[in-house]
């Protein structure tokens, strides 16, 4: 049976080899450390050349953005293995990729939709469906975008709120990029009375909608006669105006007022719902004032 005094030789044994031993490793751990430093100073210098080099560039933001990321992320990989090895002496560059590789599929199981998030990511950033500043809509999702990042594309909603969206639900569902052309075509359905001149009143929408700041002349507006309403002749107006959200609510605003303004003033009825009632036999009319006598 181990006495108390054994037990702590024992202990002063240990605790003593491994002060020898971090005494005797401080050269290779402060080492290690100035080569993290030089990395650090090496990837800021890295960031500051490549994106003055980039910013001469007719290349996309993101993609811009993807390449300081992917060329950061590669030093700092090579830099954290050379450090590795400097620390640890017996470490050769192939085991350390050894054992990266089995600590890559450890982590890749325990974090698998951090990784599918970052790859998403990526490929956001190469295949340019959109771009900062764009206005999108997906499952949901509706607003600006603010900024993508390899895992993240955060959106700002016209509310005001920010939403932190993951790239992967961008990538696995239909996205919806609003105002990627600057001209959007859009509609506002009227009517008239069946009794009114069809023809003519196709014509004093045409001109009233022409009429309008907000509708684009470079590209052609259609009035369309969609069929018969329960109370009208119905009408489909397409015209082209500005993509943004805001812009096309206010000139279908603008749209809406400038026809019911020109059907007005030529005296064209826009009916709202109403019924006449038939009997098969006449009604009878009393005059109330002789039934109270």
């Amino acid at each position: 049976m181990l006495s108390l005094d054994r037990i702590w030789q024992i202990l002063e044994e240990s605790v003593r080899e491994t002060l020898k031993g971090l005494i005797e490793q401080a050269p290779n751990f402060a080492a290690g450390l100035v080569i993290l430093g030089l990395v650090a100073l090496v990837s800021w210098l890295y960031k500051l050349v490549i994106g003055r080099v980039l910013d001469r560039t007719k290349w996309r933001t993101s993609l811009k953005e993807l390449v300081k990321t992917f060329g950061k992320t590669l030093i700092w990989i090579i830099g954290v293995l050379i450090a590795a090895m400097v620390i640890f002496p017996g470490l050769t560059p192939a085991k350390a990729l050894g054992a990266a590789g089995l600590a890559s599929v450890a982590v890749g199981l325990a974090f698998k939709d951090i990784f599918q998030n970052f790859f998403a990511g990526v490929l956001l950033l190469w295949k340019f469906p959109f771009e900062p500043g764009d206005f999108i809509e997906c499952e949901g999702v509706r607003g600006r975008v603010v900024e993508t990042r390899l895992r993240v594309t955060t959106v700002r909603k016209p509310s005001g709120e920010l939403v932190v969206v993951p790239n992967n639900h961008l990538i696995s569902n239909p996205l919806d990029v609003i105002d990627s052309q600057r001209l959007r075509r859009t509609l506002v359905k009227t009517g008239v009375a069946y009794k009114e001149d069809l023809a003519r009143a196709k014509k004093v929408v045409e001109e009233a909608v022409s009429a309008c700041q907000s509708v684009s002349s470079e590209k052609p507006l259609d009035v369309f006669v969609s069929g018969f309403g329960a109370s009208s002749m119905d009408m489909d107006v397409f015209y082209w105006t500005d993509s943004r959200p805001y812009e096309m609510r206010r000139s279908n605003s603008e749209v809406a007022l400038a026809i019911k303004e020109a059907l007005d003033r030529e005296g064209i009825e826009i009916p709202f719902p109403y019924r006449t009632l038939t009997f098969d036999e006449p009604l009878p009319i009393r005059q109330l004032e002789q039934e109270a006598r």
